[in-house]
């Protein structure tokens, strides 16, 4: 009988281990400066963004190239610059893409959260028609919390519906302003691919609400995914402690800063010193100790295995490594269980992205970052 545990305990430690170690990074390319987020162009190659302000093609062979031609000024610095870049997803007809960026103020010290249009031109050496579709205000003097990810909407059966989504960061010492709805900060905005407002956005018409607002109450939000059937899930950075998951619904509130699983930085209580308020709507998961979240993507490929298929990545800054969280069901449900990637690497994860191949890559945040691809295992 003891035999028998003694190996069920074993065979239970081997399987755990198997799956931390279940893929094998390769590096394509070394040498991106603080790259943050990478998108796939259709013969192949890689569109890296980097937070100091510049847009690079990496070839398919690790080749990286210069900065591409077009951007508009980007107020760099702090946890400011160039940050997401998503192709649209008709990319290979109009070339279409949209990134956000910290954008200066015309005259002071101001910026906020901006999100620009543009076309690729045919050579990928610049971006042509840049159109900013959605400036984030009001602007404030700040380093910290632009937020910054963009996600393409899509209707209940996969098809584009023409909008974007764009999380924006309370700009830190402005954060009662997320619990407002005269202002931008620590929300999650909803806009068409040309910068109209949808008329079912839920605070159209509302007197002293602004209309891209879609839902408020956030912090920080560094990850956005879309699921199969058309739901937002986001992650947002929480003070000491208390990172969280949400799926941003319209006109719902997050709490943020009334509620959280956190401190603030001075040890003293966030809010009511509550995890839960009415009115308000309670974290999917949370991480306390703070793991700093980037970065997210659900797995739909069968690369690594139909286990896999459903389960969410979000990328550890803090901590280092690449977080495999399983669901109650494929790509709904709550967290069941979460297995530590990429540990030993040592390397900031700032984004994570399913690719056309189905393989996964990250690009990791240094002055000499990674884009990585993630490979089964033997």
């Amino acid at each position: 009988m003891l035999k028998t545990l003694l190996s069920i305990l074993l065979l239970t430690v081997l399987t755990a281990t198997a799956s931390a170690q279940s893929i094998k990074p390769v590096t394509l390319a070394k040498g991106l400066d603080h790259p943050w987020a990478v998108a796939f162009l259709p013969a192949g190659q890689f569109l890296v963004s980097e937070r100091g302000g510049a847009l690079r093609v990496v070839q398919a062979n690790g080749e990286v190239g210069p900065p591409l031609d077009g951007l508009p000024a980007v107020a760099a610095g702090g946890q400011g610059g160039l940050l997401d870049v998503i192709l649209d997803s008709d990319f290979a007809r109009n070339r279409s893409l949209y990134f956000c960026y910290s954008e200066p103020a015309a005259s002071g010290s101001g910026n906020s959260t901006a999100l620009a249009s543009a076309r690729l031109s045919s050579d990928m050496r610049r971006l042509e028609s840049v159109r900013v579709l959605f400036s984030q205000q009001p602007k404030v003097a700040s380093q910290l919390h632009f937020g910054c990810r963009i996600v393409e909407s899509k209707n209940a059966d996969g098809r584009p519906d023409g909008l974007l989504y764009l999380t924006l960061g309370e700009r830190y010492r402005q954060r009662d302003d997320a619990q407002s709805l005269d202002n931008h900060h620590g929300k999650v905005v909803r806009i068409g691919k040309d910068g109209r407002v949808p008329a079912d956005n839920p605070f159209v018409g509302r007197a002293g609400a602004l209309p891209e607002i879609w839902s408020l109450g956030h912090r920080n939000p560094q990850g956005a995914a879309l699921s199969p059937d058309g739901v937002l899930w986001i992650h947002e950075h929480g003070p000491m402690g208390g990172d969280e998951i949400n799926l941003p619904r319209p006109g719902a509130n997050f709490g943020w800063p009334l509620v959280s699983f956190g401190k603030n930085y001075n040890f003293t209580a966030v809010g009511d010193a509550g995890t839960a308020r009415s009115g308000t709507e309670p974290p999917l998961h949370q991480w306390t100790p703070s793991i700093a979240p980037s970065g997210m993507a659900f797995v739909s490929s069968e690369r690594y295995g139909k286990a896999w298929v459903g389960n969410l990545l979000v990328g550890s800054l803090k901590f280092t490594y690449l977080a495999r969280l399983e669901l109650t069901r494929p790509f709904e449900g709550k967290v069941v269980r979460e297995t530590r990637l990429l540990e030993d690497l040592g390397e900031r994860i700032r984004d994570v992205r399913q690719g056309p191949d189905g393989y996964l890559y990250v690009v990791t945040d240094s002055a000499n970052g990674q884009l990585i691809r993630l490979l089964p295992a033997p």
